[in-house]
């Protein structure tokens, strides 16, 4: 088949590889414009550009990928099929009508739960100790298209955002040449998605990674190990930032404590009361500096407990 490639991050490239591995001619990746990132504010490309450039595939940046000059590139190309995987912009229904067949999308979540941009963090946070992926025929509605194939994957009680995602992205490289394959010999069926079980997966920002000491220890952990790096979970400490980078959860009740507390400081980590339990902070990156371990934050820092964190 010949198929335009849409998709931006790290999760779009397992899906990629198997495309070509597969014996499928990619004949465009369209990704999004070089932005400025980084502390140094340096131009760059997305992730998934660096990987089509090492492939040799022509690229294609729209900073509108719905106005007319992209309808008219991407219909020159003749597909038969439009992959979307984590692109980052939403296609009207003239674009997802192009190809010769249809647009399918690969999505990290078992749908019709955590429809949107960040779904993987957010099943991660709220404590979910299952999710999948699905690949949909795209409508114009998010996520919202029929199902053509699924399949469970479980949350482990060590999993960050970053094991989760790799794990979830090799699944959804071969349930999407499963997907092509039953496409190309019209064997495949459409299931609807049920409207009353949807719940959604908006992208996640700074804000959504402050920690409230006032929750349980178990829901502190769930926030760090769902926004690990990217916003990344965050407290303060004499008025400086903390990004939060490991814990330990302890249902050990902290009596006495107020939320926030220092309950205790060793080489172990630093331990800190919760609502409900306490968490031991092991890796922590004080603000404008490097990720450390807690002992050596200690030993550079005049912490104690009875000390809070805000």
């Amino acid at each position: 088949m010949n198929i335009v490639f849409f998709g931006s991050a790290d999760f779009s490239v397992p899906s990629l590889k198997a495309l070509l591995n597969g014996g499928h001619t990619v004949s465009c990746i369209v990704t999004q414009p070089d932005r400025k990132k980084g502390r140094g504010m340096h131009v760059g490309g997305t992730v998934f550009k660096e990987a089509g450039r090492s492939l040799g595939i022509p690229l294609y940046q729209p900073e509108n990928v719905n106005s007319p000059d992209s309808l008219a590139v991407l219909q020159k190309l003749a597909p038969d099929m439009f992959v979307v995987i984590a692109y980052g912009q939403l296609l009207s229904g003239e674009l997802l009508r192009i190809p010769r067949l249809f647009s399918v999308n690969v999505h990290a979540s078992y749908l019709p739960r955590y429809r949107g941009a960040a779904p993987i963090n957010w099943a991660l946070v709220r404590g979910e100790t299952e999710t999948g992926v699905t690949v949909i025929k795209m409508t114009e509605k998010m996520d919202a298209g029929p199902i053509i194939l699924q399949e469970r994957v479980q949350i482990i009680d060590s999993d960050t955002c970053i094991t989760l995602e790799r794990r979830l992205a090799d699944t959804g490289a071969a349930l999407l040449l499963e997907a092509i394959k039953r496409i190309g010999a019209r064997s495949f069926e459409l299931s609807l998605q049920d409207d009353k079980s949807v719940s959604f997966a908006p992208k996640i920002k700074k804000e959504n990674g402050l920690i409230v000491w006032s929750k349980t220890g178990r829901d502190i952990y769930n926030l760090v190990r769902g926004t690990l790096h990217r916003p990344g979970a965050y407290t303060r400490y004499q008025g400086g930032l903390l990004k939060i980078h490991a814990v330990r959860v302890s249902d050990d009740i902290a009596a006495d404590r107020r939320p926030g507390e220092i309950i205790d400081v060793s080489k172990d980590g630093i331990r800190v009361a919760a609502g409900k339990g306490s968490v031991s902070i092991l890796e922590l990156q004080p603000e404008g500096k490097r990720v450390m371990k807690a002992e050596e934050f200690i030993s550079g820092h005049k912490i104690k407990p009875g000390d809070r964190l805000e």
